[in-house]
């Protein structure tokens, strides 16, 4: 992978940066030299660009200079910062813009080191990436279902439940996606340029069906509006424009698909010779598919298995929901076979954190640098990484 980098680089450039860093920690060429075991002439020509560095040697020198090797191989790329592209999308009041400016600046910073752990390894995160929806003209739910439809054909998802939601999206999609802590009100981030490609925040406090429902949500708007930043918390429009309408409708199609929810539905339904369908029903089922039972309860409604009304009278009689589910679940699970929401709440995507892991066990980005990827202290780092030196030595 290194060799693809140094087969690349400019090799003047590369020279000039090896210099500058040389002359700032006060070694001389000679000393230089000694540490890959070369002549002074040999250091020389190095700096003047005229001999190729190899991938061994450049580590050497990186931390003989007390630098990583990304500081040398690196190169950026131009992107518009994030907080230009909100603030041009969305006005927030003083109290919301010191609230949420934080987690913007910080999702920039885990996208930009996500392109620089990608240049560094080179290995680009593959991009499966559909070519954006235009719908305009057909009502709202018709054309959320559609993008739906197709976007669960192209993915092979059938017509079931999707278990690992963010990982179908960074792994077989290609979305930068990190679970970050949010004010309550905010849900998700979504950005996109270029470079970067999609990069989603959702707000890691939420529980894991909300998590899921803005990922869809955030999802709708790469299909359907990749270039729009979007800034999604509660109470932030008067009218509702077309295109968030058209996300608030999209993930109920996209996570409870109808022809297997009309199936389920009626399995259950008809489960025991008996024609009724119990609370307990709906406990399950939404746990089945990974989303609340409100939004579940909507959906039936819609498809008229319901009667309408059904979520407001429950919620008259006081039920509350989350003291249900701790009460019924143990049950619910063991009746029906079903398990536990499967679900990742890691901060960084899995490919972020594994190509962070082999940059710095090869020796390509020191430890300080390691840790700054993970968000992490440096004790933190060094005890990740004696887990993956035991994990690697095992295998």
């Amino acid at each position: 992978m290194t060799n693809n980098i140094l087969d690349k680089i400019d090799t003047q450039r590369l020279g000039e940066l090896l210099q500058q860093a040389r002359n700032q920690c006060g070694m001389t060429q000679a000393d230089a030299a000694k540490v890959i075991d070369a002549a002074r002439t040999t250091m020389v020509a190095i700096e003047k660009g005229e001999r190729r560095l190899k991938p061994n040697e450049l580590i050497k020198l990186a931390r003989a200079y007390g630098r990583a090797v990304s500081d040398f191989v690196r190169q950026p790329p131009v992107a518009q910062p994030f907080e230009v592209q909100f603030r041009a999308a969305y006005r927030r009041n003083q109290v919301e813009e010191l609230q949420i400016e934080p987690v913007i600046r910080l999702l920039e910073e885990l996208c930009q080191n996500y392109l620089e752990l990608e240049e560094i390894m080179d290995a680009p995160l593959p991009r499966n990436y559909p070519r954006e929806y235009h719908l305009s003209g057909m009502p709202i739910e018709r054309a959320a279902e559609s993008i739906a439809v197709e976007e669960r054909q192209r993915l092979g998802l059938g017509d079931g439940p999707i278990p690992l939601l963010r990982d179908i999206l960074e792994q077989s999609v290609g979305l930068r996606i990190f679970y970050l802590k949010m004010p309550p009100k905010y849900s998700e981030i979504y950005s996109y340029d270029e470079q970067r490609g999609g990069c989603m925040a959702i707000n890691a406090h939420h529980p894991e069906e909300r998590r899921r429902w803005s990922l869809a949500h955030g999802y709708l708007h790469f299909l359907a509006h990749r270039r729009k930043p979007v800034l999604d918390f509660e109470g932030q429009y008067k009218r509702m424009p077309e295109s968030e309408r058209l996300a608030e409708a999209f993930p109920k199609y996209f996570l409870m698909p109808t022809s297997g929810l009309l199936k389920r539905f009626n399995d259950m339904y008809r489960a025991n010779g008996k024609f009724t369908f119990t609370p307990t029903n709906l406990f399950t089922l939404a746990h089945y598919y990974g989303v609340s039972v409100q939004a579940l309860i909507y959906r039936l409604e819609e498809m008229e298995l319901l009667p309408s009304g059904t979520w407001d009278r429950l919620s008259d009689r006081g039920l509350k929901v989350r003291k249900v589910q701790e009460e019924l679940g143990l049950a619910l699970r063991l009746r029906s076979g079903l398990k536990e929401i499967p679900q990742r709440t890691d901060r960084m995507p899995v490919h972020y954190q594994h190509l962070a892991i082999e940059a710095f066990d090869q020796g390509l980005i020191t430890e300080g640098r390691f840790a700054d990827f993970l968000h992490v202290d440096r004790l933190e780092a060094r005890r990740i990484a004696e887990v993956l030196r035991e994990y690697s030595s095992g295998l």
